[in-house]
């Protein structure tokens, strides 16, 4: 009897949208390992999540956007921004610490712009963060013109490049100290609460006495900074910026987040479900380039992705196993 409650219990979970994720990537693993010896590896890991590091930190500040019923389309801009202010700086003969610091301090206040314009001025966050996502990368072009700068500090470089403990880089190690941290937050904090029940109805929430506008403000004041601190990450990592850093990383972003679970039109959606989605995309952009498959095709495949994450989560996936006991029941 024990043993039959156990197996209900782990099919009710698969048919969560969280459990058919896991099942998606549990084959995107095995196709990976029996089609490339060289996926399994320990440094072919750790080079799957290096190469999308910044995405997938700004993928985490962008589930609780999301499910507050909002969108930043301006995130990758902020990245390009804030590398190459870092740039800027750096060449004009600022202290690498001090440039790091007004970078993220342009982050801030960048995430700032947004959330004004969003939760007081009350324009829609698709056309303020789209005016944004120009004006940013417009931004950086001008601070940085047509050249690359480099010859960043080699403790800079080595932050983005060398392992800092054993083989595990910076940028992982703080994105999995984000990650928990913003769990704790999103699912058991007030603030949390206050986002889901925002996306849900922002109207019932300022009648709860929920300071929504206020609320906004913080999320998109987060985005900015979190966005510049993935910019400086980018920076470090690739030891060279141009006008174009990040350009269309959004994509990936949003992309995550959505074919996470997390509804476009907000008030649903959890970081668990975001982090398989993150899996699955490195998984499946590690596993295509192992396979010499183009850039190009990458992308296209991710835009597939998009338009799934969109579609496919508005299924209930319960209820389709249990239209097809019906249908089999009524044979």
């Amino acid at each position: 009897m024990a043993e039959r409650s156990t197996l209900a219990t782990m099919w009710a979970r698969v048919q969560t949208w969280e459990g058919f994720l896991v099942c998606v990537l549990i084959f995107i693993v095995l196709m990976n390992t029996a089609l490339s010896p060289q996926f399994l590896t320990l440094s072919n890991q750790i080079n799957l999540f290096q190469l999308s590091i910044e995405k997938i930190i700004v993928a985490l500040v962008m589930t609780f956007v999301i499910i507050n019923a909002e969108i930043d389309l301006s995130v990758g801009s902020m990245m390009g921004l804030a590398a190459c202010a870092f740039g800027f700086l750096f060449k004009a003969g600022v202290d690498p610490v001090l440039a790091i610091g007004i970078t993220l301090l342009i982050g801030l206040a960048g995430g700032a712009l947004n959330g004004v314009f969003i939760a007081y001025v009350g324009l829609p966050s698709l056309v303020v963060t789209l005016a944004t996502l120009i004006g940013f990368r417009g931004l950086a072009r001008v601070l940085v013109e047509d050249r690359g700068i480099t010859d960043f500090p080699l403790w800079f470089d080595n932050l983005g490049q060398q392992g800092l403990i054993g083989p595990v880089p910076f940028a992982l190690i703080a994105f999995f100290a984000l990650c928990a941290l913003l769990w704790v937050v999103l699912q058991r904090s007030g603030f949390g609460r206050k986002t889901y029940v925002i996306g849900t109805n922002r109207e019932v929430a300022a009648f709860a006495g929920i300071d929504t506008a206020r609320h906004k403000l913080i999320l998109f004041t987060a985005s900015g900074l979190v966005s510049a601190f993935a910019g400086l990450l980018y920076a470090a990592r690739v030891g060279a910026v141009r006008g174009d850093v990040a350009l269309g990383f959004e994509l990936d972003i949003i992309t995550m987040v959505l074919l996470g679970g997390v509804s476009i039109f907000g008030g649903s959606g959890t970081l668990v479900g975001t982090l398989l989605a993150i899996l699955i995309v490195l998984n499946l952009r590690n596993g295509m380039a192992l396979l010499n498959i183009t850039g190009h095709i990458q992308t296209g495949v991710i835009g597939i992705l998009l338009i799934a994450s969109v579609l496919v989560p508005r299924l209930n996936v319960s209820t389709l196993f249990g239209a097809k006991k019906h249908e089999e029941g009524s044979a």
